[in-house]
């Protein structure tokens, strides 16, 4: 019984660290990925080796098996909550909205404002760029300024310069200094 627990919690161990090394090499963190890599091999071998050697094979499998389910469900809420990266946000707006793009810029977030030509009117498209740790924060000030508004959004890969790199910069060094 205990090899049948430990193979769980090693499925436990084990998936999140893969699922937080994928989402490392996606996000071209090499050096983390490669570190996850190695303790995500080790636990991998150890677990997959209990689950051919013990006695109770076929609970073993399908213990393993769960644990590979829950370790899923496991390594995307925790990456969920480290939120690593940025999120780029494209929200169209029918109308210009000086309030809102003020409310986005005094909470420091960076916004690009362009005019477009829609089926039946003018659009306005505010481009922004923030940490995915405030995505919600940014989705809900849209929101709540703009019911309307169409929202897309993606995260970026690679960007240099610009007004978001230096904002954060200053934010962070008041952080520190507190």
């Amino acid at each position: 019984m205990k090899e049948i627990l430990l193979i769980l919690v090693l499925q436990l161990i084990h998936v999140p660290i893969f699922t937080l090394r994928t989402i490392f090499v996606v996000k071209n963190m090499s050096s983390i990925a490669a570190s996850l890599g190695f303790m995500e091999a080790i636990v991998y071998i150890f677990g997959l080796s209990l689950v051919l050697s013990g006695d109770q094979t076929v609970i073993a499998m399908l213990v393993y098996a769960v644990g590979f389910g829950a370790g899923i469900f496991m390594g995307t809420r925790i990456e969920q909550k480290l939120a690593i990266g940025y999120i780029n946000i494209a929200a169209n707006l029918q109308e210009r909205d000086g309030l809102l793009i003020e409310c986005l810029r005094d909470q420091g977030f960076g916004v690009t404002v362009y005019e477009g030509e829609g089926r039946d009117s003018k659009r306005y498209k505010l481009d922004i760029l923030a940490k995915r740790s405030r995505e919600q924060e940014l989705l809900g000030i849209i929101e709540k300024h703009q019911p309307k508004a169409f929202i897309m959004s993606y995260e970026p890969r690679k960007f240099k310069g610009g007004f978001l790199v230096k904002a954060m910069k200053k934010r962070v060094d008041k952080q520190n200094k507190k």
